[in-house]
């Protein structure tokens, strides 16, 4: 079976504090488990938009994408030491529920951020180009297969909101 959407819909996200790390290259996801970082972080309540989830971002930052791993968390949360933050706007985002089989990489390509980008443009909503697009691991939809062995990964991308 190939990726899915298996659903989309909007989600509002307030002012938030991703705290993690910052990637220039590649995200290191194992490092994350060998080094047991987001025990760290889940000593603090995240934001509800963030759950339970785990979350790899994007954005580009002087025409370069920049990678964090982290969770999302109220603006005014320290930062614990060792981890880095950036602030984020009040953001809507059209979320992308994304069905594959466990373990697929067909998750992280770009035939899939363009098919989710097709997604947006049926609802009639508007990337805001250059802003955050996340990756929202949760449990236990992204780390339970279903029996067909797929999982759920959520793709948040932001979008323009229109003035109506």
């Amino acid at each position: 079976m190939a990726i899915m959407v298996k659903a989309i819909r909007r989600e509002s996200c307030p002012a938030a504090r991703l705290i993690g790390k910052k990637y220039q290259g590649a995200a290191n996801w194992g490092e994350w488990w060998e080094n047991d970082w987001f025990t760290t972080l889940e000593q603090n309540p995240c934001l509800p938009f963030n759950g339970d989830a785990y979350i790899g971002g994007v954005h580009i930052v002087d025409g370069m994408p920049e990678r964090w791993i982290g969770m999302l968390f109220p603006v005014n949360t320290e930062v614990p030491e060792g981890f880095e933050s950036v602030d984020i706007e009040p953001m809507e985002y059209a979320v992308c529920c994304l069905y594959d089989q466990e373990n697929s990489s067909d998750f992280y390509t770009m035939d899939t951020h363009n098919m989710c980008l097709e997604e947006l443009k049926a609802h009639d909503w508007k990337r805001k180009e250059d802003d955050w697009c996340l990756e929202r691991y949760r449990c236990p939809e992204f780390t339970t297969p279903d029996e067909a062995g797929n999982v759920i990964l959520d793709y948040a991308i932001s979008i323009e909101i229109s003035e109506e």
